[in-house]
């Protein structure tokens, strides 16, 4: 009976396709963020500068994410690999931090 359990509890597999457009909306939500372009890998600005990357990992479940850690025409990019909807929900909780500490230094 604990094997038959064991499946009803497991969490849902994550799927990069549906994370990138729900990542995609929530990004476009934050306003000082513009999305740039449809194509691969997805790309926002922050006052016209490169801020945010977004791609799906080619082979495997999991998405590319790139977080500037300054804005800037050629930035320093933070990388991640995001495989679950825990870590795409702290990711963008980041990224929020991110914009707020941003906008308090200009």
């Amino acid at each position: 009976m604990s094997d038959e359990l064991g499946d009803f509890f497991a969490l849902p597999a994550y799927k990069p396709e549906e994370a990138l457009v729900a990542l995609r909306r929530s990004l476009r939500e934050c306003r000082p963020l513009t999305e740039q372009g449809t194509g691969t890998p997805v790309r926002f600005t922050w006052r016209g500068l490169p801020a945010i990357e977004l791609a799906r990992t080619e082979g495997a479940a999991t998405l590319s994410v790139a977080l500037a850690k300054r804005p800037s025409q050629r930035p320093d990019w933070a990388r991640r690999t995001l495989a679950s909807s825990a870590e795409q929900r702290q990711w963008l909780d980041d990224v929020r931090r991110a914009l707020k500490r941003w906008d308090d230094e200009d």
